[in-house]
C-alpha cells in the first residue's frame, strides 16, 4: 500500500470522478485508475462503484476513507514540523481587517508581500469585516488567525485576546466650509458637546471610531445623531464634504512634501472640509493587530505575527 494511492482514492472520492482528481492532482487519469485498482487488489475489496458514470464510495470505501485521510493528515504533519526545524514554513494564514483600517496611518500590503516571498509555501488569505466580529473569531477558533481591528480605547485587551497598537491618533470633526461650528474663524479645536443634535457622518458599527465615539458621547449625556454611515475614514470625510453632516473621522496627516497637517487644516483627501481636534474628553483612533492570547495555533502564523510587530512599532513605545 503507497500513500499516493490513498490520495488518489480520497481525490476521487472528493470529487467525485478521475477525471476531475486527475485535474485537481495533475495527473493522468489512467495512472489514478491504475492505482486505486491495485489498492482494491491489496485490500481484497473494492472500494469505488464505478456504475453510473460516476465514482462513488462502496460501504468498504466509506469505511475506509477516514484511515486513509488520517493517514494523509499524519504524512503532513510530519513534513509541516520537520519544515519548521529546517526553518521552512507551509501553510494557510488567514488574516482578518476592519473595514476602512488600510493605509490609516499603516499599509500591510507590503509586509504581506514580503512574509510571501520568504514564505512561498504559505497561503495567505484576506478577509473584511467589523472588529467586533473578528475579535470574536478569534476568541471562538473561527477561522482567522490574525486580525487588524479598530478598539475603543487604551487599557487591557479583551479577555482571550492578545493586542499590539499600532495606530493611535486623535479623532476630529470634518466640517464643511462655512458651517457654524468653524466660528469663530481659525478655531481648531471643538468640544464633544457641541455635536449634540448634529446630523453626524460615521464609520459604522463594530467599528472602534463608532466606538469610541458613542461611549464618550454617552458619558457626555447624549446619543449620538448618525444621519450617514460608509465603510471608510475617506469615505466619510466626502459624505461630509456633500453636505450629509458632520464627519468623525482620524487626524490627517500630510504626503511626502507637504506642509505640516494639524487640526484646522484642509483634509488631504477631500477639499472643502476644516478638521477640528474633538475634546472634553479627547477622542483617539486606534488600530491594533490582534491574536488569541494563547498565540497564533500555527507556525507559520506566528511568523507573520512577528514580522507584522516588527514592521509596525507599538504605538506610544
Amino acid at each position: 500500500m503507497e500513500l499516493r494511492q490513498l490520495k488518489y482514492f480520497a481525490a476521487v472520492v472528493e470529487e467525485g470522478g478521475f477525471t476531475r482528481a486527475a485535474a485537481r492532482l495533475h495527473v493522468a487519469q489512467p495512472g489514478i485508475s491504475a492505482q486505486i485498482r491495485q489498492l482494491e487488489r491489496e485490500l481484497g475489496q473494492q472500494l469505488l462503484d464505478r456504475s453510473g458514470g460516476r465514482a462513488t464510495p462502496t460501504a468498504v470505501g466509506e469505511a475506509v476513507l477516514p484511515f486513509a485521510r488520517a493517514a494523509l493528515a499524519a504524512v503532513e504533519g510530519v513534513r509541516r514540523t520537520a519544515d519548521e526545524f529546517a526553518g521552512l514554513l507551509r501553510g494557510r494564514v488567514v488574516v482578518g481587517v476592519v473595514s476602512g483600517a488600510i493605509g490609516e496611518g499603516f499599509d500591510i500590503a507590503p509586509v504581506l508581500a514580503g512574509f510571501h516571498a520568504a514564505h512561498p509555501h504559505v497561503e495567505i488569505a484576506m478577509t473584511e469585516d467589523t472588529s467586533e466580529r473578528m475579535l470574536a473569531a478569534l476568541r471562538g477558533g473561527g477561522g482567522l488567525d490574525l486580525a487588524v481591528v479598530g478598539t475603543s480605547g487604551p487599557g487591557a485587551p479583551p479577555p482571550g485576546i492578545g493586542l499590539r497598537t499600532i495606530v493611535d491618533v486623535p479623532l476630529c470633526a470634518a466640517v464643511p466650509d462655512g458651517h457654524p461650528l468653524l466660528e469663530p474663524p481659525g478655531r481648531t479645536e471643538l468640544p464633544l458637546a457641541d455635536l449634540e443634535g448634529l446630523p453626524l457622518v460615521s464609520l459604522p458599527r463594530g467599528t472602534g471610531i463608532r466606538a469610541a465615539l458613542e461611549h464618550a458621547c454617552a458619558a457626555a449625556g447624549f446619543r449620538p445623531r448618525i444621519a450617514c454611515e460608509a465603510s471608510a475614514p475617506a469615505q466619510v470625510a466626502r459624505l461630509a464634504a456633500g453636505g450629509l453632516g458632520v464627519a468623525v473621522v482620524p487626524e490627517t496627516r500630510p504626503g511626502p512634501g507637504a506642509g505640516p497637517a494639524g487640526p484646522g487644516t484642509e483634509t488631504g483627501a477631500v477639499a472643502g472640509l476644516r478638521m477640528l481636534r474633538l475634546t472634553r474628553p479627547a477622542l483617539r483612533g486606534r488600530v491594533a493587530v490582534a491574536w488569541p492570547a494563547n498565540g497564533p495555533a500555527t507556525p507559520a502564523a506566528r511568523a507573520l505575527l512577528a514580522r507584522l510587530c516588527a514592521a509596525f512599532p507599538e504605538a506610544g513605545a
